[in-house]
């Protein structure tokens, strides 16, 4: 049996690993959330470390508020930065292997082709900058790590772009997106299941990932509108302009990852975003 701690337990992405992680015989899964484990506390880290049997550490904590950030700083780099390296000190002290959760946003957005793990870090918004450091202290502690970059994550559980969409479409029959920033959805479903398939196979190729879906990239605006056609939604979108749509947080205007690596190293397929959002939203019909 392979045991598996999972923070962040109430967020989307451990949902998703909740619905996936059924078909593994051989796992036993702890979810925690901020009230059983408060990741900021390196003694109640330690204090859980020691009075459970931990294999991996699966980081879905985090601090997502982008804008938000902005005005509380201090919170974003205590929980994505010293929660990382709280978790970090732990597995290394306990032979644990950390799977920790990061983002697109830790790149500035300037290139015009996809991002390599190589490529130079430099993040624009505080949230950025927060997960960079968690990164970076991880790397600083722990040999033993996997960190996965992602983007626009999405699913049927918890807050997201998708679910964002389709609950405006309820009351507003007419919204604007934002159609220069270019990125590549992600469903936590898929996430979830590369993160268990890490697990299972007991990979140690470690190091940083990236992991979007396939299919190309697509700005918010071709996002929604997808999102729309595929549930036959008539509304009408219409494109605006980053400048059009201020925000206290700067994002990336290009965003889009490279996956090569993971898709060679850990040797998976990785399915289109439009295929996989047909999948998320079945399944949030069938939730209604």
């Amino acid at each position: 049996m392979i045991n598996v701690l999972v923070t962040g337990g109430n967020g989307q992405l451990a949902c998703c690993i909740k619905d996936v992680e059924v078909k593994y015989e051989n796992l036993n899964v702890i979810y925690t959330d901020s009230q059983a484990l408060d990741i900021c506390d390196i003694n109640q880290v330690q204090s859980f470390f020691k009075s459970h049997d931990i294999d991996y550490c699966v980081n879905c904590a985090a601090y997502t508020a982008v804008d938000k950030a902005e005005e509380e700083k201090e919170l974003a780099f205590k929980v994505n930065a010293e929660g990382a390296k709280n978790l970090a000190l732990a597995c290394k002290e306990h032979h644990v292997v950390l799977i920790h959760m990061s983002t697109d946003f830790v790149f500035d957005g300037t290139k015009t082709e996809p991002y390599t793990e190589e490529d130079q870090s430099n993040a624009i918004s505080v949230y950025g900058a927060s997960k960079l450091q968690g990164e970076i202290e991880i790397q600083n502690i722990l040999e033993e790590h996997f960190i996965i970059r992602t983007s626009w994550l999405y699913s049927e559980h918890g807050h997201n772009f998708m679910k964002t969409m389709l609950r405006l479409a309820e009351i507003r029959d007419e919204i604007s997106v934002v159609s220069d920033q270019m990125g590549t959805p992600t469903y936590a479903g898929d996430l979830a299941k590369i993160i268990l398939e890490i697990i299972i196979e007991k990979s140690k190729d470690f190091g940083i990932y990236h992991y979007s879906n396939e299919g190309g990239s697509v700005s918010w605006f071709g996002f929604a509108k997808a999102i729309f056609e595929q549930t036959r939604i008539d509304i009408k979108v219409n494109a605006i302009t980053t400048e059009q749509f201020p925000t206290k947080a700067k994002r990336p205007a290009y965003s889009v990852l490279n996956k090569e690596k993971i898709r060679s190293k850990l040797n998976i397929e990785i399915p289109d975003w439009d295929l996989s959002l047909e999948k998320a939203l079945s399944k949030k019909i069938r939730l209604i």
